[in-house]
């Protein structure tokens, strides 16, 4: 049964946002017999759109592998241009599940691919090869046609970070409410839009749906584009017609060319070859297989351990953003590498997490306590050439006064000392004050001398592994919870795992044990 909010949250509007599928067409005329005579031609939105996705993300890609194809590279010589009849006979001997008509307007964009954007295309056959066979494999597990596995080729021209001037997304170009609506994941760390298996995964149950309203794959097809409202409007204003092409002059005009690219695309990626166009080849990997990752990495990590680049990480991860995998938590991300590389990982796993870990992952202030960190540092905010001076409050003082008196900040007083914000302070207070080292006579009187101050805080001394780890030695009465309080940022989870610990050999601490505590 189809979500009733599936429906209403895309009335009016296309799920996906494409709204650069137009076609201009002119009704000449419509007379009783509804003859019409019409003029269809490519928008240059469309071409345009083509191009940038193109160039955003593949041209370059293509120029760093050095590999040009003459025929491919030519924008119109040596293009082959068909007669009607013969390219309908090769749309039938397709034998789609997915009825493929022929008109002028598919001829239209027929041609455009094969004749005026060939480089184009033989990149996109290229990266065909790395991603056709995850779409085919979702759409078989639900025995839907395979033909449908070319809509991210008029969507996005196989650019999995392509970004619609209306904000769809990736290979499938989502909307941010429809990705959400589906369950895919979108924060500042991932976009799971751009994941070639969790988006297609997510179009496939999509275009699901929309086979349950219509029955009928072009117009399943159409409402992918504009949304299921609009197709229902109209088949409405068409008196009740349900046929996409008796439909087509009431769908929005972005819609209008949306089946014909479509049909244009089937062709393409078919008869390439009659028309002169060879893939050009991509930098993906032909076999890949995904880690599950429990804790937060970073490419460079990965990359500084393994014999990867950055791009190559990014090419197969997308859909990180920031180049990190925030697992943890309890919660995995799937990590896609080339074949030969995963045996690699798994092998050295731990020197990656640990390489430059904090760098990356600042884990200080996981459990910070400010309360903690102002007894540790408050000694030594004076700076050097300082004296430090201890004054025990009198009655009628005031903060403002003690302040004036030492020709100090009323917030230094405030901060060394940890007041709140009323800064309420008793008669025999102890207040630590910071004042110039040559001016001590002046105020020596006024407070008790405590010495000059030590800017540079030594830590105690303690065996290091690696230089990232301390060892502790565990005392008479402790427990991993009062160990975990005395370094900041750090819990006893942390101390556990960095230890191999589990729940039961925490019960059995004793004293004399060492323990990693990282630093």
């Amino acid at each position: 049964m189809i979500q009733f909010l599936l429906m209403a949250s895309m009335l009016l509007e296309g799920v996906w946002g494409s709204s650069v599928m137009t076609v201009k067409d002119t009704l000449a005329s419509f007379n009783e017999d509804r003859q019409v005579v019409l003029e269809d031609s490519i928008p240059q939105s469309f071409i345009d759109r083509l191009d940038y996705y193109y160039k955003s993300w593949h041209a370059d890609k293509r120029i760093k592998l050095e590999y040009v194809d003459s025929l491919a590279m030519a924008n119109t010589t040596g293009a082959i241009v068909c007669s009607d009849s013969l390219y309908l006979a090769r749309l039938d001997s397709l034998q789609s599940a997915i009825p493929l008509s022929f008109n002028d307007i598919v001829r239209n964009y027929i041609e455009l691919y094969t004749v005026k954007r060939r480089l184009q295309v033989a990149n996109m056959l290229g990266l065909g090869e790395y991603y056709f066979p995850i779409f085919e494999e979702a759409l078989d597990a639900e025995c839907m046609p395979l033909e449908l596995k070319y809509l991210p080729v008029i969507e996005s021209a196989l650019n999995p970070r392509a970004l619609s001037r209306v904000g769809a997304c990736g290979l499938w170009q989502f909307m941010y409410s429809t990705g959400k609506m589906y369950k895919l994941e979108i924060n500042s760390f991932v976009d799971a839009r751009r994941d070639p298996y969790l988006a297609t995964q997510a179009a496939v149950r999509y275009l699901n749906d929309l086979y349950a309203i219509y029955e009928d794959w072009i117009l399943v097809i159409a409402a992918y584009n504009c949304g299921p409202g609009n197709v229902n409007k109209a088949i409405r204003r068409s008196g009740g017609k349900k046929n996409y092409w008796d439909i087509y002059y009431n769908l929005p005009r972005e819609t209008r060319g949306y089946v014909p690219a479509f049909i244009a695309a089937n062709y393409v990626f078919n008869y390439y070859e009659e028309h002169g166009i060879q893939p050009l080849q991509q930098s993906l990997p032909p076999m890949c297989d995904s880690i599950m990752v429990a804790d937060g990495l970073h490419f460079e990590q990965i990359a500084a351990k393994l014999d990867l680049s950055l791009e190559e990480l990014r090419d197969l991860n997308p859909q990180y953003r920031a180049d990190v995998i925030p697992g943890g938590f309890g919660k995995s991300y799937a990590l896609r590498l080339p074949y030969e590389y995963v045996g690699g990982f798994i092998d050295n796993q731990d020197s990656i997490f640990a390489c430059n870990r904090s760098k990356y992952f600042n884990d200080n202030d996981r459990t910070a306590d400010p309360k903690a960190r102002i007894k540790v540092h408050a000694p030594n905010l004076g700076q050097e050439g300082k004296a430090r001076l201890v004054y025990t409050v009198k009655t009628g003082d005031v903060p403002g006064g003690i302040a004036m008196k030492f020709n100090v900040r009323l917030s230094d007083l405030k901060y060394w000392n940890n007041l709140n914000r009323r800064m309420t302070i008793r008669q025999g207070q102890k207040l630590v004050i910071y004042v110039p080292e040559k001016k001590l006579a002046q105020y020596k009187g006024k407070a008790n001398y405590t010495g000059k101050v030590n800017n540079t805080a030594s830590a105690p001394k303690a065996a290091t592994i690696d230089g990232e780890y301390v060892v502790y030695t565990v005392k008479n009465g402790e427990n991993l919870w009062t160990i975990a309080k005395k370094y900041p940022g750090v819990s006893n989870r942390d101390i556990m795992r960095w230890n191999g610990l589990s729940d039961a050999d925490v019960r059995k601490i004793k004293p004399g044990q060492k323990l990693k505590i990282k630093i």
